[in-house]
C-alpha cells in the first residue's frame, strides 16, 4: 500500500494539474458545523492542496500533512498561510484536543483504520468532528465504453475494473469503518454530483495520475494510455460525470 501511495508524489506535477478541486457546496456543509473563521483544521492527506483551498477559503487554521514532499513544494507556492508537514500521518504527532475539525480528502484509504481513528479522535476538540471525503468518476458514456473496453482486454484487462476511487461510494467501507472504530456519532453522509467534459489528451493525463496505473510497468501503461488517447481523440471531447461523497461525523463524548 505505501508504495502505491508513494506514486502521486512521483507525478506531482501532473496531479497539481489535472486533479479537480472539491465543491463550494462540501465546504460549506463543513462550515455549518465546524464554525467560522479562526477554527483549527487537521488535513490529513494534502496532497497538492486540491482541497486545502477549500478549507483555507473558510478563514480556518490548517495544519496539513502528506508524505509527498513534491506535492507539498506545489501546495506551498499557493497556499504559504497553511502549516505543512511532510510525512505519513501515522508518524505525525498532531497537537492533542486542539482540532475543531480532521478532514481527509482522498487520501483516508490508505491509512490503517486502527491508526487513523485513534488518531483523529485524539487530535479533535471535544465535540470536533471527522470528515473523510473522495472525488468518484462514474462510468462514461456507453460510446467512450465501447471504443475503451477492447483496448484494455489486449493490453491491462487487470485496470478494467471500478477505479480505486469506488471506495468512497455508499456502498464503499467508509460508513462501516467510522461505526466500528466505537469513536465518532451517528455518520452523515451527502453526495455532490459534478460533470466536466474532457479531451482525449485529458482523460489521459488524468489516468496517469492514478495509482493503479503507476504499480504496473511503465512500458505497458504508455502502451495502453496511447492507446486509449488515439481512440478517443475523433470524439473531440466527451462528457464526463463524477460524484463526491463526504461522511461526516462528530467525536464522541
Amino acid at each position: 500500500m505505501n508504495d502505491q501511495r508513494d506514486t502521486f508524489d512521483v507525478v506531482a506535477a501532473e496531479y497539481d494539474a489535472v486533479r479537480p478541486p472539491y465543491p463550494d457546496a462540501l465546504f460549506e456543509d463543513l462550515a455549518a458545523v465546524v464554525g467560522g473563521a479562526g477554527q483549527r483544521v487537521l488535513e490529513v492527506g494534502c496532497g497538492s492542496g486540491q482541497a486545502t483551498t477549500g478549507l483555507l477559503g473558510r478563514g480556518w487554521e490548517i495544519v496539513a500533512v502528506d508524505p509527498g514532499s513534491d506535492l507539498i513544494a506545489l501546495a506551498k507556492t499557493r497556499l504559504s498561510e497553511v502549516d505543512f508537514h511532510v510525512g505519513q500521518f501515522e508518524t505525525f504527532v498532531p497537537d492533542p484536543a486542539s482540532f475543531r475539525l480532521v478532514a481527509s480528502a482522498q487520501a483516508w484509504h490508505w491509512i490503517e483504520p486502527t491508526v487513523s481513528f485513534p488518531k483523529a479522535a485524539a487530535a479533535l476538540q471535544p465535540g470536533g468532528w471527522l470528515a473523510i471525503f473522495g472525488h468518484v468518476p462514474l462510468s462514461p458514456s456507453p460510446e467512450v465504453l465501447e471504443l475503451l473496453e477492447p483496448i484494455y482486454a489486449d493490453i491491462a484487462p487487470d485496470l478494467w475494473r471500478p477505479p480505486p476511487q469506488a471506495w468512497y461510494l455508499p456502498e464503499g467501507p467508509v460508513r462501516a469503518l467510522i461505526d466500528a472504530s466505537g469513536l465518532f456519532g451517528p455518520v452523515t453522509h451527502k453526495a455532490y454530483a459534478w460533470p466536466e467534459r474532457v479531451t482525449a489528451s485529458g482523460f489521459v493525463r488524468q489516468l496517469r495520475t492514478r495509482s493503479d496505473y503507476n504499480v504496473i510497468d511503465p512500458g505497458r501503461r504508455d502502451q495502453l494510455l496511447a492507446a486509449v488517447e488515439a481512440a478517443l481523440t475523433p470524439l473531440r471531447d466527451f462528457a464526463l460525470r463524477n460524484e463526491t461523497h463526504l461522511y461526516l461525523a462528530q467525536l464522541k463524548p
